[in-house]
């Protein structure tokens, strides 16, 4: 009996015995606390949920504080006026400054095609500053800038590295200048203003009177088929936006009718072929009933010569 019991069965009963003791040393108060326990109190309670949180949502976390962040830069800078955000355009207008003083600055505009249009006002248009750079120069934008100036139909503008920019436009056709209260324009074939007039203008015909940008065309086109008419002409006159008197030089004035312009033109230009009529000593020729001409001779003192 006693061989059995110092044999390899006593010896595991004796270390399970052993373990057991080693284990019941260990009350409840010696053992860890069980997540969730009421000893951890409410806020043991709530860093155990956060930390839980944090290893199962670390990057969803993140972003959420990113975000938060960003909302509260952005409430900072309207509460402060804008102050961030020209802090954000002073560090943008620095960087192009910086692009210019590169060597990538604006420092050439070639401009061609204009005629009516001046080269400030296009340039203008263009809206360079010494912020200005050839990599931030909105090519559309200027476009349609140009393209709001009147007499312009059409444009391009084209970026040349480094620093070039050509700028090449297309012009409406102008049709006439348009003298109204004592203020003259250059007009198109519609009667549209599309700049004001100036000495470069001086070989466009010139109308006058309230309603003469709408018929300009009219009456300019039917001039064109009598040439012998058209010299010395001075100016085509709009009368009560109903009918137009011709205008010369020599201060001769020529009463067209309502109606039936293109016979009485062709009737004046026989007379000018025949006897120079427009070339006598006439202040007026009365040409508004048809069929008759009603001519007055100039005025002249006998010590006129």
């Amino acid at each position: 009996m006693s061989a059995i019991g110092n044999g390899p069965v006593e010896k595991n009963a004796a270390h399970a015995r052993a373990r057991v003791g080693a284990l019941s040393g260990f009350g409840p108060a010696r053992l860890p606390v069980r997540a969730g326990s009421p000893g951890l109190g409410v806020v043991g309670r709530l860093l155990m949920t956060i930390r839980r949180h944090w290893v199962l949502h670390r990057i969803f976390m993140v972003r959420g504080g990113i975000m938060l962040l960003a909302a509260l830069i952005v409430a900072g800078g309207i509460s402060a006026r804008g102050g961030i955000v020209q802090a954000a355009v002073s560090v943008g207008d620095l960087m192009s400054g910086r692009f210019a003083s590169l060597g990538l600055g604006i420092s050439e505009i070639a401009i061609t095609g204009q005629s009516l249009a001046s080269e400030r006002e296009i340039a203008a248009a263009l809206r360079i500053d010494e912020t200005t750079n050839i990599l931030n120069f909105d090519v559309e934008a200027a476009r349609r800038r140009i393209l709001d100036i009147p007499v312009i139909s059409d444009v391009s503008v084209r970026k040349v590295y480094p620093s070039r920019l050509v700028v090449r436009v297309s012009e409406v056709e102008p049709v006439a200048r348009w003298r109204v209260d004592g203020v003259t324009f250059v007009i198109d074939g519609a009667g549209r203003q599309i700049a004001s007039g100036s000495r470069a203008d001086s070989a466009l015909p010139l109308v006058i009177g309230d309603g003469a940008a709408d018929d300009a065309r009219i009456i300019i086109s039917a001039l064109d088929r009598h040439p012998l008419l058209k010299e010395r002409l001075l100016a085509y006159s709009r009368i009560a936006d109903r009918r137009w008197d011709l205008i010369y030089e020599t201060g001769l004035r020529v009463q067209l009718p309502e109606s039936g312009v293109e016979a009485a033109l062709s009737q004046l230009e026989a007379a000018q072929k025949d006897s120079a009529l427009l070339d006598r000593d006439l202040v007026l020729i009365d040409m508004r009933v048809p069929d008759l001409v009603a001519l007055r001779p100039a005025q002249r003192n006998e010590t006129d010569s």
